[in-house]
């Protein structure tokens, strides 16, 4: 044999479309039963058989008043097909050797966690900046419920960036000099962002109100027999027109009262192991026994 023949499927690949290569790997722990699965390679998207069939979760093309910030972008997830792909040998780290399909996945997860959190911190600034220009827009900022709850996605925000921080200084190195960022840490903070994600959704939602899903589209601003209601009925606090608004209320819809952002929220439950999965890593790599010892060594004679 030159290499070796794959059948079968991914259930979702992100970005794909936009690679050169994808690379593919185990998810899970393999037992001998499962050897036919356990294989690892690496080919480039144009190879023959290789069918991506996309989903696009944001809204390329469309207009930056209604999608102000998914305009801009391509989120695109793919189901991938392996339809008799050929693989040449140069391009297969694993095939059939099912005892190192968990290492390999805990391997490349603890990585991914760990990228994971931190991307995450840009969208978490980005609901922090948002509460607080509507609530300024719609004149509660002061308010004391309003206030905890930008207090809370700035601590939110703030606790998975110091855990990202720690689990950085904490590294170990590993052959051939890799910095492996702390398993416990890194798991710690992917799972304190994806536990609290939705709370923060919920706390943007509050604090922006109802209009945040029934302001009119763009083509209401462009025809002027409803321009001038829209302004005048729909404006904030003094100075602030209804258009500013409205502008604001499209941008919070756009990252948390929408397709994308529905996406955001299953990403924080599913991408990169389940909190399920963060909660098993968490109590293995943990020294749970030097605490144990702590306290036997205050009930010793």
């Amino acid at each position: 044999k030159d290499g070796i023949v794959v059948r079968g499927a991914k259930a979702h690949t992100t970005a794909s479309p936009f690679a050169n290569e994808l690379i593919v790997l185990p998810t899970r722990a393999m037992a001998e039963s499962d050897a036919d699965y356990a294989v690892s390679f690496a080919i480039p998207v144009a190879t023959p058989g290789l069918k991506l069939i996309a989903e696009v979760s944001s809204h390329p093309g469309s207009n930056r008043f209604d999608y102000p910030v998914t305009t801009d972008l391509k989120m695109v997830d793919t189901v991938t097909v392996f339809d008799d792909v050929f693989v040449p040998w140069d391009r297969v780290f694993l095939c059939g050797e099912w005892r190192y399909a968990g290492p390999l996945a805990n391997t490349f997860v603890e990585f991914h966690r760990f990228t994971a959190a931190s991307y995450k911190l840009p969208m978490c600034e980005l609901f922090i900046g948002a509460a607080q220009l509507i609530a300024e827009y719609n004149g509660v900022a002061n308010v004391t419920h309003v206030r905890d709850k930008i207090m809370e996605l700035i601590a939110w925000t703030e606790t998975t960036r110091g855990l990202l921080v720690a689990a950085s200084m904490e590294h170990k190195v590993v052959p051939p000099g890799v910095a492996v960022p702390s398993i416990t840490l890194t798991n710690i903070a992917k799972h304190h962002f994806a536990r609290n994600y939705h709370a923060m959704v919920q706390n943007l939602q509050d604090i922006a109100g109802g209009l945040l899903v029934t302001a009119p589209f763009r083509k209401d601003w462009e025809n002027e027999a409803t321009r001038g209601y829209l302004d005048h009925y729909l404006g904030g606090v003094e100075g602030v027109s209804g258009m500013q608004r409205v502008r604001a209320m499209k941008l919070i819809r756009d990252i948390a009262a929408s397709g994308f952002g529905g996406y955001q929220e299953i990403l924080s439950i599913h991408a990169e192991g389940s909190l399920a999965a963060q909660r098993i890593t968490i109590l293995r790599d943990y020294d749970v026994k030097r605490c144990v010892d702590i306290v036997k060594s205050y009930l010793e004679d």
